[in-house]
């Protein structure tokens, strides 16, 4: 069961989700991923990537309901970096719940595909990914490498590792608290789709990635950085 990926498509991958539904399914994201720390690999893979008194624009793709961005916009204004934020989904029902979520936030929403999203702005510096790769097929993630290389953008990917322990826990950690059924089933699923480091290391290789590094992270989680020719 561990060896390989798991094909099998999450709940959250159909086209027609009830809004509550979503929206619940959204809210204990955001708590699982702040408790396990989650959020903290990205703001360690950013300082690698950003320097005080610089600007960037910095897009966020599947940005879901934009609780990612609302964490890295306090944490960008805290630590002083100047980040401008865009988020980028393909779903209108989660850009209308990101719209809700990040009125406080200077964060601008694009209802899109990622690969679209130069027709929106001339300029990306930084393309951040959190929860977002283990959705895709292999060869739609050396299209995103590629993608981001391409269009010489820094890429910082934040996602799961596929491990027993990991999957056991939140198995039984959703079976226990959750009262979302899409949690319940897509958060062991998300990690049976997710990632071994040599597998990393062989999409990077296959896109032709030149300059990058993968690190493993608390809690089961990857670090990935592709630097691009704007680092």
């Amino acid at each position: 069961m561990f060896k390989s990926r798991n094909q099998n498509k999450e709940l959250l991958d159909q086209e027609e989700i009830p809004s509550a539904d979503l929206f619940q399914n959204l809210r204990e994201l955001d708590f699982i991923n702040h408790w396990l720390g989650g959020y903290n690999i990205s703001f360690d893979a950013l300082k690698k990537v950003v320097r005080p008194g610089k600007s960037y624009i910095l897009v966020d793709i599947g940005c879901g309901g934009g609780d990612t961005l609302k964490r890295i916009h306090h944490w960008s204004n805290k630590a002083g970096y100047k980040l401008n934020l865009y988020g980028v989904d393909i779903k209108p029902v989660c850009i209308a719940y990101a719209a809700e979520n990040l009125k406080t936030a200077s964060v601008k929403l694009i209802c899109d595909d990622y690969r679209h999203i130069f027709s929106h702005l001339d300029q990306v510096d930084i393309i951040h990914a959190c929860l977002f790769c283990h959705h895709l097929a292999e060869s739609q993630l050396v299209e995103l490498v590629e993608f981001a290389l391409r269009n010489k953008s820094v890429l910082v990917i934040n996602d799961l590792e596929r491990n027993p322990l990991a999957y056991y826990s939140i198995k039984w950690l959703t079976k226990l608290f959750s009262k979302s059924y899409l949690v319940k089933n897509d958060a062991p699923l998300s990690v049976l789709r997710g990632f071994k480091k040599a597998e990393w290391l062989a999409i990077l290789e296959k896109a032709g990635a030149v300059n990058f590094s993968v690190r493993n992270k608390w809690a089961f989680r990857h670090e990935v950085i592709v630097y691009g020719n704007a680092s």
